[in-house]
């Protein structure tokens, strides 16, 4: 059966547009089901756009990035994809800076060799806080700008990278552990002062910056580690560290929260 009447040309660059709706939706979709003609003009108006959507399609694939080798690992583990770019833009995350680390690790397990352990228990807890304070800031984090005005939170970017860091540290620390002349429980007791150590720059950030905070800290934990010898490292000094590292947790993730992100890491002086 031939129609009597047909879509008029507007109604079908609607209609191939996407964009007809009811009840004219209804009326065309009927008439295309019992009308060739229609059909057929249908096709010519529908193909530049079809064509249009196929070349901005192949545009965004050839443009899109590439994921490294780190970020396909990412998202074999079940990272979701979004995350795992986030992770991925990490400097403390690149293959340079864990070199650097690693060769870092070497040396101070050659010192232990030469002198003793004290020397590889007292320079390890500092490298995830170096790391950690590497990670962010106008100088180093390609995404700094990009992250300041994202629609994410801060603080769960903040956590998301710390927590990536700190594991890729403690990992390559846990190694070297096992490199050390006297391989005991005692090889472990970085671990604590580090983790205290972390959190209590990212608490210190909140106020005086990353770099600042991290500074700081550093000078301090020296400091005590020269003042105390091996105090830091005994039962009751992995005591406190747990003990301060838990405090402040509770206390950065009380003030973080609402907080702008650039009073963690201020912008970019020009």
């Amino acid at each position: 059966m031939t129609s009597s009447w047909h879509v008029t040309t507007d109604d079908l660059r609607l209609y191939a547009a996407g964009r007809c709706g009811p009840p004219l939706l209804w009326s065309v979709e009927s008439h295309l089901v019992a009308c060739p003609a229609c059909r057929e003009q249908l096709t010519g108006l529908a193909e530049p756009a079809l064509l249009g959507d196929g070349w901005a399609a192949l545009d965004a694939a050839l443009d899109a990035p590439r994921p490294g080798p780190v970020e396909r690992l990412l998202g074999w583990a079940g990272v979701p994809e979004h995350t795992a770019r986030l992770l991925v833009a990490t400097p403390a995350l690149r293959l340079s800076w864990l070199g650097a680390i690693a060769l870092t690790l070497i040396l101070t397990v050659s010192l232990a060799w030469v002198a003793e352990p004290m020397v590889f228990l007292g320079a390890a807890p500092m490298l995830p806080l170096l790391s950690v304070a590497v990670s962010f800031g106008p100088g180093l984090d390609p995404t700094y700008e990009m992250g300041l005005v994202a629609p994410i939170d801060a603080l769960r970017l903040l956590f998301l990278r710390v927590v990536a860091v700190v594991a890729a540290t403690a990992a390559l620390c846990t190694l070297a552990c096992l490199t050390l002349p006297d391989l005991s429980l005692a090889a472990a007791a970085w671990f604590l002062p580090s983790l205290a150590l972390t959190v209590l720059a990212l608490l210190l950030a909140t106020r005086f910056g990353m770099t600042s905070a991290a500074v700081a800290v550093a000078a301090g934990w020296t400091l005590l580690v020269g003042l105390t010898y091996n105090a830091p490292f005994t039962a009751a000094g992995q005591v406190t560290s747990a003990v301060a590292a838990a405090v402040a947790f509770a206390l950065l993730a009380h003030r973080a929260r609402g907080l702008d992100p650039a009073r963690f890491f201020p912008r970019r002086t020009r």
